[in-house]
């Protein structure tokens, strides 16, 4: 049913996509954000056949995919309007001050879209980051038609997604060219997107392996292009002295529910937790301990998923340095994962790179450190994250600002308490991280500020204002915040 689409199709798609580029600079940022809405509405309106399909596809529980399409709904109207109020745009002027020796120009400025994207969608979140996802709305929002790869591990899921998108693209009578829907299960068939020349950007979330392999081809290219690419974090969880002697049983109960939700398949998973050797700390164990052999194995998004998982935490469990704390007493069964902790000291950690690497899925390493220095230490050896959280009192943090300050370089997200694997969607959130986290920190892939990836500046110089775009001309009919003259405004010049 689903066949791998021809690269003579996906020439022929991404010639349209490159013709409804044209198309959508025409249009104003009112009416995309009106598409927008609309598309909202088309995946709102979708019945319980999306759900179903989704659940035997991915083996995800109904509540919690309920949950997700609302959260897709939602990412399409909140990111309209953001556009709509155009914000996003960073509309700058500076008035000409022609008595200036030499002469000022009059300069605008505004962000366009880029052009056609390729979207891979992701295999852990079918809805909210997959086909009709936060990339594929933000992408379109910036004025940039898609180019959408199903993820071969729920293609019913991402055609449905797919049908109400080109649903509405019709009813609004919009070209098709703004969104297309191609199957490929190979590599090749990524290649192949990420090299042609009509392609201007690339959004993924999967592995680090696949992110980065599209970002090196991207770079090999005639024109080389940004590719956006979440590729996996461990999350880590400092564990403070005061802040663990509270009461580390429930700590324990917080940690087990935020590294098992989901079978540990959200990207913000906390995978790994650092805290200093003592008491506190082995009540923390004990408590876990409990949590962690009453678990249940369950099924994983598919098969493939579930057998990395066990593949990476047996090589894991065979390193040295490493050994089991505790894991599921139940026996997992294909195509399961069963929550596993295991524990290391800091030495053992600092001496091996392949202990601060992902495990997806329910697993965690318990760090044991000697004191405060070994903690500095393994903050310094980590590598880029999507988050790391901070379990601590405020007196913990105001006798560890050097732990603090190195830590908020590791990281996109730096969590005061709680735990990570709640990503809120809204303009503050920031879902990217330094290298490998993803491939370019500076951006977010959850929140409207996602689509400034798919934007470029471009100014005027000296225009007359009725050639101006409405965005830059001096009676602001799309009444945008703009910055003129240094001010922060939605005023007419």
């Amino acid at each position: 049913m689903y066949k791998e689409t021809t690269q003579d199709k996906v020439d022929e798609l991404l010639n349209g996509a490159a013709e409804a580029f044209q198309y959508l600079k025409k249009r104003s940022i009112k009416d995309r954000a009106a598409l927008m809405y609309a598309i909202a509405d088309k995946i709102a309106s979708l019945g319980p056949e999306l759900i179903t399909a989704a659940m035997e596809e991915t083996s995800l529980p109904e509540a919690r995919l309920v949950g997700e399409k609302a959260r897709t709904v939602f990412q399409w109207r909140s990111y309209a309007d953001r556009l709509k109020d155009g914000a996003c745009l960073s509309a700058r002027i500076d008035t000409a001050i022609p008595d200036k020796t030499p002469p000022k120009p009059d300069l605008r400025k505004l962000m366009v879209g880029v052009g056609p994207v390729v979207v891979f969608g992701a295999s852990n979140f079918p809805f909210a980051f997959s086909t009709a996802g936060g990339d594929t709305a933000s992408a379109i929002a910036a004025g940039c038609p898609v180019v959408l790869k199903a993820h071969p591990g729920h293609l019913k899921t991402s055609s449905l997604m797919a049908d109400a998108i080109l649903s509405a693209l019709k009813e609004e009578g919009w070209p098709e060219g703004i969104f297309s829907h191609i199957y490929g299960n190979s590599n090749e068939a990524g290649a192949y997107l990420v090299k042609h020349p009509l392609v201007k950007s690339v959004a993924f979330t999967g592995s680090f392996h696949g992110g980065k392999a599209l970002f090196d081809l991207a770079n090999t290219r005639e024109e080389p292009i940004p590719v956006f690419a979440e590729m996996g974090s461990i999350n880590p969880v400092f564990a403070l002295p005061e802040k663990l002697a509270t009461n580390p049983q429930d700590f324990a109960a917080q940690y087990a529910a935020s590294l098992t939700l989901g079978v540990g398949q959200f990207c913000t998973n906390p995978g790994v937790l650092v805290a200093i050797k003592g008491e506190t700390l082995d009540a923390f164990k004990k408590a876990l301990t409990g949590i962690i052999q009453g678990s249940l194995p369950a099924n994983m998004l598919h098969k493939g998923i579930a057998n990395a998982y066990s593949s990476n935490k047996e090589k894991m469990l065979s390193q040295k340095e490493v050994t089991v704390l505790a894991s599921a007493e139940n026996k997992e069964i294909e195509g399961q994962g069963a929550a596993l902790i295991a524990a290391t000291d800091a030495a053992g950690l600092l001496s091996n790179e392949h202990l601060l690497e992902e495990v997806f899925g329910p697993f965690g390493l318990i760090v044991s450190c000697n004191d405060v220095a070994d903690m500095l230490l393994v903050a310094k050896k980590l590598k880029g994250q999507l988050t790391i959280t901070l379990a601590a009192t405020e007196a913990d943090i105001r006798q560890q600002p050097e732990l603090v300050n190195i830590l908020q370089d590791k990281c996109g997200r730096l969590l005061f308490n709680g735990m990570p694997t709640g990503v809120e969607v809204c303009l503050s959130m920031q879902h990217g991280g330094p290298f490998p986290a993803t491939t370019d920190s500076r951006f977010t892939s959850v929140g409207s500020d996602a689509i400034v990836r798919f934007l470029r500046p471009i100014a005027f110089q000296n225009w007359p204002d009725g050639l101006l775009p409405d965005e830059l001309k001096n009676s602001n009919p799309l009444g945008i915040y703009r910055t003129v003259d240094n001010v922060l405004t939605k005023e007419s010049i």
